[in-house]
């Protein structure tokens, strides 16, 4: 089992930086991980996702260039870096453990069997 908390969110202007944390508890380098978004009336959606070790990435289109996920297993921390934001980048932004092991088994929020309760992420024009 692992436990998940999701820090990092606030407000910020169009074009600023931010960056995520997701802290882990239990058997963190068990598992992929992988960063979703839910903005207002849409369903969760993929952002980002990263195997066990750290070696393979992916993203979602909209995001490609922009974000990078990382993680360091010795501190149980997976991060979400997201450079050059805009309002449409606005959600609550979640991290999950998934034990599915390719990179689109990390897409796929019902792979997921972990989740944080999330972290308002508010970009204003």
């Amino acid at each position: 089992q692992v436990q998940l908390v999701e820090s990092g969110g606030r407000l910020v202007q169009a074009g600023d930086s931010l960056k995520l944390s997701c802290a882990a508890s239990g058997s963190f380098s068990n598992y992929a991980m992988g960063w979703f978004r839910q903005a207002p009336g849409k369903d969760r959606e993929f952002v980002a996702g990263i195997s066990r070790a750290g070696v393979s990435k992916n993203y979602a289109d909209s995001v490609k260039g922009r974000f990078t996920i990382f993680r360091d297993n010795a501190k149980n921390t997976v991060y979400l870096q997201m450079n050059s934001l805009n309002p449409e980048d606005t959600a609550v932004y979640y991290c999950g453990a998934t034990t599915r092991s390719t990179a689109e088994g990390r897409t796929q929020s019902w792979q997921y069997g972990y989740w944080g309760r999330g972290t308002q992420v508010t970009v204003s024009s």
